[in-house]
């Protein structure tokens, strides 16, 4: 039993970045979205798109919300995009983040992730 609960803990471990990166630097599964971001600007459904571009206040003792993108679609809508590496690694005081935002401000709040390359590749999205 415990050999098990130590072994799902060191998978979920892997699942974690390794470290924060600097402010404003993408790490590769953030990268790999901007490069789906570009394709979509390229085919006219993306006008245009902003790396941790806005920082919101979410809370009066200065808690803030900085979406991975903000993004601009072809209809003029703004949406803020939350990009994680798998929504099991999604944590609890991100997703209270991500839903306070996006009831106190007018923009939708997606998060997404890559889907497995067995499974079609892409990305999975879960709006708030």
């Amino acid at each position: 039993m415990f050999a098990e609960g130590y072994a799902a803990a060191a998978a979920k471990a892997r699942l974690y970045a390794k470290g924060r990166m600097k402010s404003g630097q993408m790490n590769r599964t953030e990268a790999a979205y901007r490069d789906h971001l570009e394709a979509e600007k390229r085919s006219g459904r993306v006008l245009a798109f902003w790396f941790e571009h806005i920082k919101l206040k979410i809370a009066d003792n200065a808690c803030g919300y900085t979406p991975d993108f903000m993004v601009m679609r072809s209809d003029g809508v703004i949406e803020l995009h939350e990009v994680k590496g798998s929504l099991r690694i999604f944590q609890e005081d991100a997703k209270v983040k991500a839903k306070v935002c996006a009831d106190m401000y007018p923009f939708p709040v997606k998060v997404v992730w890559p889907r497995k390359k067995k499974d079609g590749g892409g990305w999975e999205e879960m709006q708030y």
